[in-house]
Protein backbone atom coordinates (compact mmCIF):
# COMPACT_ATOMS: atom_id res chain seq x y z
CA UNK A 1 0.00 0.00 0.00
CA UNK A 2 1.40 3.38 -1.03
CA UNK A 3 0.29 5.76 1.75
CA UNK A 4 1.25 8.83 -0.29
CA UNK A 5 -1.12 8.02 -3.16
CA UNK A 6 -3.78 6.15 -1.20
CA UNK A 7 -4.10 8.43 1.82
CA UNK A 8 -2.23 11.74 1.61
CA UNK A 9 -3.19 12.63 -1.97
CA UNK A 10 -6.99 12.16 -1.46
CA UNK A 11 -6.81 14.29 1.69
CA UNK A 12 -4.99 17.11 -0.10
CA UNK A 13 -7.40 16.90 -3.06
CA UNK A 14 -10.40 17.20 -0.76
CA UNK A 15 -8.94 20.37 0.74
CA UNK A 16 -8.03 21.94 -2.60
CA UNK A 17 -11.33 21.04 -4.26
CA UNK A 18 -13.51 21.89 -1.30
CA UNK A 19 -16.89 23.14 -2.50
CA UNK A 20 -17.78 26.75 -1.90
CA UNK A 21 -21.01 27.42 0.03
CA UNK A 22 -24.02 28.15 -2.22
CA UNK A 23 -23.86 31.73 -3.54
CA UNK A 24 -27.57 32.28 -2.87
CA UNK A 25 -26.93 32.21 0.90
CA UNK A 26 -25.04 35.51 0.85
CA UNK A 27 -25.26 38.89 -0.79
CA UNK A 28 -23.40 42.19 -0.62
CA UNK A 29 -24.96 45.27 0.94
CA UNK A 30 -25.71 48.06 -1.52
CA UNK A 31 -23.06 50.16 0.21
CA UNK A 32 -20.53 47.50 -0.81
CA UNK A 33 -19.02 47.12 2.64
CA UNK A 34 -20.95 44.24 4.23
CA UNK A 35 -21.71 40.62 3.35
CA UNK A 36 -25.18 39.63 4.55
CA UNK A 37 -27.21 36.46 4.94
CA UNK A 38 -29.98 36.54 2.32
CA UNK A 39 -32.46 35.04 4.82
CA UNK A 40 -31.67 37.71 7.44
CA UNK A 41 -31.90 40.45 4.82
CA UNK A 42 -35.37 39.30 3.70
CA UNK A 43 -36.61 39.24 7.28
CA UNK A 44 -35.38 42.83 7.61
CA UNK A 45 -37.30 43.96 4.49
CA UNK A 46 -34.06 44.15 2.47
CA UNK A 47 -32.61 46.81 4.75
CA UNK A 48 -29.01 46.33 5.87
CA UNK A 49 -28.96 45.76 9.64
CA UNK A 50 -25.52 47.38 9.89
CA UNK A 51 -25.67 50.60 7.84
CA UNK A 52 -29.48 50.83 7.28
CA UNK A 53 -29.02 50.95 3.50
CA UNK A 54 -32.36 50.29 1.74
CA UNK A 55 -31.68 47.69 -0.96
CA UNK A 56 -33.97 46.76 -3.83
CA UNK A 57 -37.08 44.78 -2.99
CA UNK A 58 -38.86 42.22 -5.15
CA UNK A 59 -42.50 42.85 -5.99
CA UNK A 60 -43.95 39.97 -3.96
CA UNK A 61 -42.12 41.05 -0.80
CA UNK A 62 -43.18 44.65 -1.41
CA UNK A 63 -46.84 43.67 -1.76
CA UNK A 64 -46.76 41.58 1.41
CA UNK A 65 -45.13 44.40 3.38
CA UNK A 66 -47.72 46.95 2.23
CA UNK A 67 -51.07 45.20 2.59
CA UNK A 68 -52.76 44.29 5.86
CA UNK A 69 -52.11 40.66 6.82
CA UNK A 70 -50.21 40.22 3.53
CA UNK A 71 -53.63 39.88 1.88
CA UNK A 72 -54.19 41.32 -1.60
CA UNK A 73 -55.69 40.52 -5.00
CA UNK A 74 -53.84 41.07 -8.26
CA UNK A 75 -55.55 43.09 -11.00
CA UNK A 76 -55.14 41.73 -14.53
CA UNK A 77 -53.59 44.00 -17.18
CA UNK A 78 -54.00 43.02 -20.88
CA UNK A 79 -50.64 42.23 -22.44
CA UNK A 80 -49.40 42.26 -26.00
CA UNK A 81 -45.83 42.21 -27.24
CA UNK A 82 -45.02 45.71 -28.43
CA UNK A 83 -41.89 46.20 -30.52
CA UNK A 84 -42.73 49.17 -32.77
CA UNK A 85 -39.11 49.80 -33.79
CA UNK A 86 -38.11 46.14 -34.21
CA UNK A 87 -35.38 47.30 -31.87
CA UNK A 88 -32.03 45.55 -31.65
CA UNK A 89 -28.78 46.53 -29.95
CA UNK A 90 -26.62 43.68 -28.63
CA UNK A 91 -29.86 41.70 -28.41
CA UNK A 92 -33.31 41.93 -29.92
CA UNK A 93 -35.83 43.74 -27.72
CA UNK A 94 -38.10 40.69 -27.88
CA UNK A 95 -35.25 38.54 -26.54
CA UNK A 96 -34.61 41.00 -23.70
CA UNK A 97 -38.30 40.86 -22.82
CA UNK A 98 -38.28 37.05 -22.74
CA UNK A 99 -35.20 37.06 -20.51
CA UNK A 100 -36.77 39.59 -18.12
CA UNK A 101 -40.03 37.64 -18.01
CA UNK A 102 -38.15 34.45 -17.18
CA UNK A 103 -36.06 36.20 -14.51
CA UNK A 104 -39.00 37.83 -12.71
CA UNK A 105 -41.90 35.52 -13.65
CA UNK A 106 -43.85 38.64 -14.67
CA UNK A 107 -45.28 39.92 -17.93
CA UNK A 108 -43.71 43.36 -17.59
CA UNK A 109 -42.36 45.86 -15.06
CA UNK A 110 -45.71 46.90 -13.54
CA UNK A 111 -47.92 45.07 -11.05
CA UNK A 112 -51.44 46.11 -9.98
CA UNK A 113 -53.14 44.92 -6.80
CA UNK A 114 -56.01 45.83 -4.52
CA UNK A 115 -56.56 45.22 -0.84
CA UNK A 116 -56.49 47.11 2.44
CA UNK A 117 -53.83 49.21 4.15
CA UNK A 118 -54.74 50.26 7.67
CA UNK A 119 -58.27 48.91 7.00
CA UNK A 120 -58.63 51.34 4.08
CA UNK A 121 -59.39 49.83 0.69
CA UNK A 122 -56.74 50.85 -1.87
CA UNK A 123 -55.44 50.12 -5.36
CA UNK A 124 -51.64 49.84 -5.57
CA UNK A 125 -49.41 50.17 -8.64
CA UNK A 126 -45.80 48.94 -8.29
CA UNK A 127 -42.82 49.15 -10.62
CA UNK A 128 -40.25 46.36 -10.38
CA UNK A 129 -36.68 47.50 -11.02
CA UNK A 130 -35.66 43.88 -11.63
CA UNK A 131 -37.65 43.97 -14.89
CA UNK A 132 -35.52 46.00 -17.31
CA UNK A 133 -34.82 48.65 -14.68
CA UNK A 134 -38.53 49.28 -14.06
CA UNK A 135 -38.60 51.16 -17.36
CA UNK A 136 -41.90 52.55 -18.60
CA UNK A 137 -43.19 51.28 -21.92
CA UNK A 138 -46.69 50.83 -23.29
CA UNK A 139 -47.65 48.10 -20.79
CA UNK A 140 -46.55 50.14 -17.77
CA UNK A 141 -48.49 53.20 -18.93
CA UNK A 142 -51.58 51.09 -19.57
CA UNK A 143 -51.25 49.40 -16.16
CA UNK A 144 -51.09 52.80 -14.45
CA UNK A 145 -54.20 53.99 -16.32
CA UNK A 146 -56.12 50.80 -15.46
CA UNK A 147 -55.06 51.18 -11.82
CA UNK A 148 -56.44 54.71 -11.73
CA UNK A 149 -59.69 53.57 -13.36
CA UNK A 150 -60.06 50.83 -10.74
CA UNK A 151 -59.52 53.35 -7.94
CA UNK A 152 -62.25 55.55 -9.42
CA UNK A 153 -64.65 52.61 -9.81
CA UNK A 154 -63.97 51.41 -6.25
CA UNK A 155 -63.97 54.99 -4.92
CA UNK A 156 -60.75 54.34 -2.98
CA UNK A 157 -57.26 55.91 -2.74
CA UNK A 158 -54.63 55.07 -5.35
CA UNK A 159 -50.99 54.40 -4.39
CA UNK A 160 -48.04 54.13 -6.76
CA UNK A 161 -44.65 52.73 -5.70
CA UNK A 162 -41.98 53.80 -8.18
CA UNK A 163 -38.55 52.30 -8.83
CA UNK A 164 -37.41 53.05 -12.35
CA UNK A 165 -34.69 54.20 -14.68
CA UNK A 166 -37.26 56.07 -16.77
CA UNK A 167 -38.84 55.57 -20.19
CA UNK A 168 -38.04 52.37 -22.09
CA UNK A 169 -35.85 53.42 -25.01
CA UNK A 170 -36.55 50.21 -26.98
CA UNK A 171 -40.11 51.44 -27.59
CA UNK A 172 -39.04 54.88 -28.79
CA UNK A 173 -41.77 57.53 -28.99
CA UNK A 174 -44.37 55.00 -27.78
CA UNK A 175 -42.63 54.97 -24.39
CA UNK A 176 -42.52 58.79 -24.31
CA UNK A 177 -46.28 58.89 -24.98
CA UNK A 178 -46.79 57.13 -21.66
CA UNK A 179 -45.73 60.31 -19.81
CA UNK A 180 -48.79 62.37 -20.87
CA UNK A 181 -50.93 59.23 -20.63
CA UNK A 182 -50.09 58.73 -16.95
CA UNK A 183 -50.47 62.45 -16.26
CA UNK A 184 -53.97 62.31 -17.79
CA UNK A 185 -54.74 59.33 -15.54
CA UNK A 186 -53.64 61.33 -12.47
CA UNK A 187 -55.89 64.17 -13.67
CA UNK A 188 -58.78 61.68 -13.82
CA UNK A 189 -58.15 60.84 -10.14
CA UNK A 190 -58.18 64.54 -9.29
CA UNK A 191 -61.43 65.17 -11.16
CA UNK A 192 -63.08 62.33 -9.24
CA UNK A 193 -61.58 63.50 -5.91
CA UNK A 194 -59.63 60.24 -5.48
CA UNK A 195 -56.58 60.67 -3.19
CA UNK A 196 -53.28 59.76 -4.86
CA UNK A 197 -50.23 58.85 -2.75
CA UNK A 198 -46.91 58.49 -4.56
CA UNK A 199 -44.14 56.46 -2.92
CA UNK A 200 -40.64 57.00 -4.34
CA UNK A 201 -38.05 54.27 -3.81
CA UNK A 202 -34.45 53.82 -4.96
CA UNK A 203 -34.03 54.79 -7.74
CA UNK A 204 -36.81 56.93 -9.25
CA UNK A 205 -35.47 58.74 -12.31
CA UNK A 206 -36.06 59.80 -15.91
CA UNK A 207 -39.52 59.83 -17.46
CA UNK A 208 -41.14 58.25 -14.41
CA UNK A 209 -39.98 61.05 -12.11
CA UNK A 210 -40.96 63.53 -14.85
CA UNK A 211 -44.54 62.26 -14.93
CA UNK A 212 -46.76 60.44 -12.42
CA UNK A 213 -44.18 59.86 -9.67
CA UNK A 214 -43.99 63.53 -8.70
CA UNK A 215 -47.71 64.27 -9.03
CA UNK A 216 -49.04 62.66 -5.88
CA UNK A 217 -51.31 64.59 -3.54
CA UNK A 218 -48.86 63.30 -0.95
CA UNK A 219 -45.34 62.23 -1.94
CA UNK A 220 -43.43 59.86 0.35
CA UNK A 221 -39.82 58.83 -0.26
CA UNK A 222 -38.01 55.86 1.24
CA UNK A 223 -34.93 56.73 3.26
CA UNK A 224 -31.79 57.24 1.16
CA UNK A 225 -33.51 56.88 -2.22
CA UNK A 226 -32.00 58.53 -5.29
CA UNK A 227 -34.66 60.64 -6.99
CA UNK A 228 -34.19 62.88 -10.00
CA UNK A 229 -34.39 63.23 -13.77
CA UNK A 230 -30.90 63.31 -15.28
CA UNK A 231 -27.90 61.87 -13.47
CA UNK A 232 -25.80 63.98 -11.14
CA UNK A 233 -22.68 63.71 -13.32
CA UNK A 234 -24.60 64.78 -16.44
CA UNK A 235 -25.96 67.84 -14.63
CA UNK A 236 -22.52 68.80 -13.31
CA UNK A 237 -21.02 68.56 -16.80
CA UNK A 238 -23.86 70.67 -18.20
CA UNK A 239 -23.81 73.50 -15.66
CA UNK A 240 -20.02 73.26 -15.02
CA UNK A 241 -20.54 73.29 -11.27
CA UNK A 242 -20.11 70.75 -8.50
CA UNK A 243 -23.35 69.70 -6.82
CA UNK A 244 -23.82 68.90 -3.11
CA UNK A 245 -22.80 65.42 -1.95
CA UNK A 246 -26.38 64.54 -0.97
CA UNK A 247 -27.90 65.96 -4.18
CA UNK A 248 -30.90 63.93 -5.47
CA UNK A 249 -31.29 61.97 -2.24
CA UNK A 250 -34.69 61.69 -0.58
CA UNK A 251 -33.42 63.78 2.34
CA UNK A 252 -32.21 66.55 0.00
CA UNK A 253 -35.59 66.66 -1.75
CA UNK A 254 -37.38 66.85 1.59
CA UNK A 255 -35.20 69.77 2.66
CA UNK A 256 -36.01 71.58 -0.59
CA UNK A 257 -39.75 70.92 -0.52
CA UNK A 258 -39.97 68.35 -3.33
CA UNK A 259 -41.38 65.53 -1.17
CA UNK A 260 -43.64 65.60 1.86
CA UNK A 261 -41.87 63.06 4.04
CA UNK A 262 -38.98 60.58 4.14
CA UNK A 263 -39.84 57.25 5.73
CA UNK A 264 -37.90 54.16 6.78
CA UNK A 265 -39.14 51.06 4.94
CA UNK A 266 -40.13 49.37 8.19
CA UNK A 267 -42.43 52.29 8.94
CA UNK A 268 -43.96 52.62 5.46
CA UNK A 269 -47.08 50.52 6.12
CA UNK A 270 -47.78 52.38 9.37
CA UNK A 271 -47.18 55.76 7.71
CA UNK A 272 -49.49 54.93 4.80
CA UNK A 273 -52.14 53.78 7.27
CA UNK A 274 -52.02 57.16 9.03
CA UNK A 275 -52.02 59.13 5.78
CA UNK A 276 -54.96 57.15 4.40
CA UNK A 277 -56.95 57.70 7.59
CA UNK A 278 -56.71 61.45 6.94
CA UNK A 279 -57.44 61.48 3.22
CA UNK A 280 -60.13 58.83 2.81
CA UNK A 281 -63.70 60.02 2.38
Amino acid sequence: MNWLTDYVKPKLSSLVNRKEPPSDLWTKCGCGERTLYVSDLKENLNVCSYCDFHMGMDVNSRLKSLFDNENYELIEVPFENNDPLKFKDLKKYTDRMKAAQKKTDQKDAAILAKGEIGSTKVVVFILDFNFMGGSMGQFVGEAFKIGCQNAVNLNCPFISVASSGGARMQEGIVSLMQLPKTVAAVNMLDQNKIPYVSVLTHPTTGGVSASFAMLGDIIIAEKGSMIGFAGKRVIEETIKEQLPEDFQTAEYLLEHGMVDMVVHRKELNQTLSKVLSFVKK
